[in-house]
């Protein structure tokens, strides 16, 4: 009896004792559903994608991107969420060759542009009364629209610049915007090796009044976004015809998250791609966010078709996220 009391005592001290799992602010900050990813390309990879600067690329990763872009590239891609939530993307990447004279054929310059959308929501939110009776159903509503500039000042050196635009509507009357801007670098040593360097969501913040709902009882509240800082490179091998990506993202929100992916061109236009997002290494109880995908082209003459689906598990959810997305380059 004695020593089934001792080992009882045991094990409620070790329950006691185990450290908990500790989560960081950044999980009630605004813009979560900005900082998910974008499209089923990047997600597939895990979203180490700031450094990345082959395929079709989007300056939501990092503003220099674009200067990258070969032709142009128009993308979209919707989520398959559970929980009521709704998660798309659209995107539009150009590249422009500024050549030193009009009979020259040597370039100048080359810049960029890229543009996107983020619409994101939940629906059939129940509003009950006192005692427990619905009487009416709403939904929120919550967008990005992003437009960036590039330039590659060299074949090694590229400079971004994004503007972000937020609009959120939570209730009735209650609605707040948001004006935030990335900068980003990206450095290539060669035609294989890359690194990046990105600050993003510099000055974001939505600003709340509920005076008209409340009135005199109302109050005005500001909720900054986190401040990200991030850091990457990718490698380019030839044979086999694979990209290994990795990214460390730090914020101001106490989270050090480690991102990792690869992409392999497995057959001509055939891709297939595996990453793990969201390794805390400030706090490895919490739970990473594996994925992979696979994508697609088809040419016809001068457009080429592509499709695209990324498979991500999502922690503390019912069910996993789908993404199915569809290029086309012209």
């Amino acid at each position: 009896n004695m020593l089934k009391k001792i080992l009882l005592i045991i094990v409620i001290a070790a329950s006691v004792i185990k450290p908990q799992t500790q989560y960081s602010p950044i999980n009630s900050m605004p813009g979560s559903f900005s900082r998910s990813g974008f499209g089923a390309r990047g997600m597939g990879m895990g979203n180490p994608l700031s450094e990345v600067k082959d395929g079709n690329l989007v300056s939501y990763y990092n503003p220099a991107l674009s200067a990258f872009q070969e032709g142009n590239v128009f993308q979209t891609s919707y989520s398959f969420l559970s929980l009521d939530r709704t998660l798309s993307f659209i995107n539009f990447t150009r590249k422009f060759e500024f050549k030193k004279d009009s009979d020259s054929k040597q370039v100048k310059s080359v810049a960029g542009i890229s543009s996107g959308f983020i619409l994101a929501g939940v629906s059939n939110i129940d509003l009950r009364d006192n005692e427990g009776e619905i009487f009416d159903n709403i939904s929120t509503l919550e967008t990005q629209f992003f437009i960036s500039l590039s330039n590659r000042f060299s074949d090694k050196f590229a400079l971004g610049i994004a503007f972000k635009f937020y609009y959120y509507k939570l209730y009735n009357n209650i609605t707040s915007t948001a004006l935030g801007m990335d900068a980003g670098a990206l450095y290539s040593f060669n035609e294989n090796l890359s690194l990046s360097l990105v600050i993003s969501d510099l000055n974001s913040a939505y600003k709340w009044d509920t005076g008209s709902i409340y009135g005199q009882n109302g109050n005005t509240t500001v909720n900054k976004f986190p401040l990200l800082k991030k850091i990457g490179i990718a490698y380019k091998f030839t044979n086999p015809k694979l990209i290994a990506a990795i990214e460390l993202e730090s914020s101001n929100a106490k989270t050090n998250y480690l991102r990792s992916g690869i992409e392999y061109n497995i057959y001509q236009d055939f891709f297939i791609r595996s990453g793990i997002d969201r390794f805390n290494l400030s706090n490895t109880e919490n739970p990473v966010r594996p994925s992979f995908g696979f994508s697609y082209f088809y040419k016809m003459k001068s457009i080429k078709f592509g499709i695209d689906y990324a498979f991500v598990i999502e922690p503390y959810s019912s069910n996993d996220q789908h993404i199915i997305g569809i290029n086309i380059n012209f």
